[in-house]
Order: structure tokens, then C-alpha cells, then sequence
């Protein structure tokens, strides 16, 4: 089932998203893990794309084994940098065979190593491009990123919304937000976005703390910011992971809570291959 189609039913629509492990060992857990996850009828699960498109080949073979082999929808993630035009297009025919339906589609964070983000010499050029690509060929249901507290190469807050606008209007079906732990954040973006005439689902990204030095990095790199309470209820889990993991299913509760009375389309978890904070959150809600 396509994403428009997914976010058009009622209730809430519930996504999982996770990244191609590097061993066998590491896959072999990853769908033992998925399949505690159905429990909460996910209506769809996603593959990260690894920075500079590094895990291009693993991504697209987990994507067609979850699809064959788990029973879920599944949307692959596809970004610009790191690859060309041709290369882009050869994994879109790929998904388009395999029936594989959902994308989301990304300007990509640089590969590791390298501090500037450049587009692929023979590649696309933004995100938009891709969109534009991929809506071209007439099969997908194309997600898009959104920041709610400003992407970290936009120029301005203003710029930063212009351009998700034209992501929307090139084609888009949804906007599956970054992480943040100030609901405000995401609030005001959802707000200014309606102001600007974007109609689409805004899907809020819920990160579940894991612990104190794994959220600090996380938001570094998203440049998203941990409010100052949750810093404090940090640094008293500082060398406990268990009360961390804790602390995160207490936290992604309330937050998610305070996102449903908003009226939000779904939830989307990044579930860093975890099957155990999620299924918390979740039993927390009543799902």
C-alpha cells in the first residue's frame, strides 16, 4: 500500500525505521527483531540509505527481503549525494520491479570523512530533482525530510520551508520530520507549513534514548537541540544505559502523547534496529 494511501485511513499510522547491519549475525538479529515489531501493526517499516549512499546495495537487498519475506510494507530511502543519475535511476527501476512502492527521497548527509555535503558530479542535484524522478515513472508514493528546527545547510528558516514546499509540490505524499525532543519545534513547523498551503501528512520522527552519550551524538549530528530538563534527567543516567533506555520510553511517551492530542498523522520511531523501547512507547499508548 502506497504512503497517501496509508496516511488517507483513519487512526493513527504507525512506521519503524531502520538501517542495513554490516554481519550476518547483525541481519539475523535485525529480523528477529522486525518481527517483535509487527505487534504494533507498523503500516509500513524503512531502510536507511547510509551516509554518501554507502550502504546503497545492502539497503536495497533488506528492503526486498522485508518485503518478501516479512509481510511489510516497506519504503526504501534514496539520496542524491554520493551517486550519479545513472546510478539513481538504476535503483528506482530495481524498487519498480520488485514492486516496491514507497521512497523517500533525500539530499543525503556526506560521506564519513568529509565535512562538505557535494552533490555527485554526474548526479542529481537537490532532493527535489529526485522527487521529480522518481514521481515521473508513475509507481511510487514518495516521502520527503522535513526539520522542524531548520535543516543544517539551509540558509535560513524561510528558505528552509520554500524549498520543502516545492518537495510537495514536485510530488511528495508525506514529510517524515528529523528527530527532536521539543514538541514546540515541531508545532510551529507543522504551522508554518499550513500558512505556506502544504496539505500533506507531517509525520513526527521519534528517537527513543538508548543513552546519555548515544542521544548527545545523535542530536549533534541532526543539530537538533536536547532541551535543558531532559539534560538534567541526562546527566543522572550518565553511566547507566538501563536508566537511560528508561528514561527514553518515559520521555518518547510523554512526547507522543502531547503529539496525538495535536492530532498528528502518525508516529515514525527511529528504532536503531530495537525492538524493545518501541514496543514500551507503544504498550505506554495503548497500541
Amino acid at each position: 500500500m502506497k504512503l497517501a494511501d496509508l496516511y488517507a485511513r483513519p487512526g493513527l499510522t504507525l512506521s519503524v525505521e531502520f538501517f542495513p547491519p554490516k554481519t550476518e549475525k547483525g541481519e539475523e538479529s535485525l529480523f528477529n527483531e522486525i518481527e517483535l515489531i509487527k505487534r504494533i501493526h507498523p503500516g509500513f517499516c524503512s531502510v536507511t540509505y547510509g551516509a554518501g549512499g554507502s550502504t546503497r546495495e545492502k539497503t536495497v537487498d533488506l528492503v526486498e527481503a522485508i518485503h518478501e519475506k516479512c509481510g511489510l510494507e516497506v519504503m526504501c530511502h534514496l539520496t542524491v549525494v554520493g551517486q550519479s543519475k545513472a546510478d539513481a535511476r538504476a535503483i528506482l527501476e530495481r524498487l519498480r520491479r520488485k514492486k516496491i512502492e514507497n521512497l523517500l527521497a533525500l539530499g543525503g548527509d556526506p560521506p564519513q570523512g568529509t565535512a562538505d555535503w557535494r552533490p555527485h558530479p554526474d548526479g542529481f542535484q537537490h532532493a527535489i530533482e529526485l522527487v521529480r524522478e522518481a514521481r515521473a515513472m508513475g509507481v511510487f508514493s514518495i516521502a520527503v525530510a522535513g526539520f522542524p528546527e531548520v535543516h543544517p545547510r539551509a540558509a535560513s528558516r524561510e528558505s528552509d520551508l520554500f524549498f520543502l514546499r516545492q518537495k510537495v509540490e514536485a510530488g511528495a505524499a508525506a514529510v517524515i520530520t528529523q528527530l527532536f525532543f521539543d514538541n514546540d519545534d515541531y508545532f510551529r513547523f507543522v504551522e508554518d507549513l499550513a500558512k505556506l498551503g502544504v496539505t500533506v501528512p507531517i509525520v513526527p520522527g521519534i528517537l527513543p534514548i538508548l543513552s546519555a552519550p548515544q542521544v548527545r551524538r545523535f542530536a549533534s549530528l541532526c543539530c537538533a537541540k536536547i532541551p535543558a530538563a531532559l539534560e538534567n534527567q541526562l546527566k543522572r543516567v550518565e553511566a547507566d544505559d538501563n536508566a537511560a533506555v528508561d528514561l527514553g520510553i518515559e520521555y518518547a511517551t510523554r512526547q507522543c502523547e502531547g503529539l496525538i492530542k495535536f492530532g498528528v498523522p502518525g508516529l515514525h520511531f527511529y528504532s536503531l534496529n530495537k525492538s524493545h523501547s518501541v514496543l514500551a512507547i507503544c504498550k505506554n499508548l495503548a497500541f
